[in-house]
């Protein structure tokens, strides 16, 4: 089988940031690496699945919602995926990320989608973790820009 784009990017390199995974015609796949690969710090289950709870909702209620295609968590545990059509630019791609992660850092009350039947596995939650995860990526992504967002060879 042909190895697939995500495994082709050498996670040795790779930092905090918000990339430019793939472009698979008009939709962006977004790499949001929220810790640094293969350094022993990873997201906890708890704190990762209620940022997707708070990220995908605040994604799908901007005034992108009509271009968000995908908001999910990595596998191994350093960051999410953003899937946005490309009628999105890359700047605002990035102030959605940075409003998204800013509302999560403040986010008080019940987190949306935790009821028994709206969830899998609704409880397990961790908002405290959410939120520092989400404080700590607002700092990383403070100075980012357009032009950091290609992958380092």
């Amino acid at each position: 089988m042909k190895t697939i784009a995500s495994f082709t990017v050498n996670h040795d390199k790779l930092q905090k940031g918000m990339y430019v995974s793939r472009i698979d015609g008009d939709v962006i796949t977004y790499d949001i690496r929220m810790r640094v690969p293969n350094a022993g710090s990873y997201m906890s289950n708890g704190a990762m699945h209620t940022f997707e709870h708070l990220f995908a909702t605040y994604a799908r209620n901007s005034e992108f919602e009509n271009s968000v295609i995908y908001v999910g968590p990595m596998g191994c545990r350093t960051g999410f995926y953003l899937l946005l059509r490309d009628s999105v630019s890359r700047a605002e791609a990035l102030r959605l990320v940075r409003n998204a992660f800013a509302f999560i850092a403040a986010f008080e009350g019940e987190i949306p989608g935790t009821k028994r039947w709206e969830c899998g596995n609704y409880l397990e939650h961790d908002l405290p973790g959410a939120k520092a995860d989400a404080e700590d990526m607002l700092k990383a992504l403070e100075n980012w820009s357009e032009e950091k967002m290609a992958y380092e060879n």
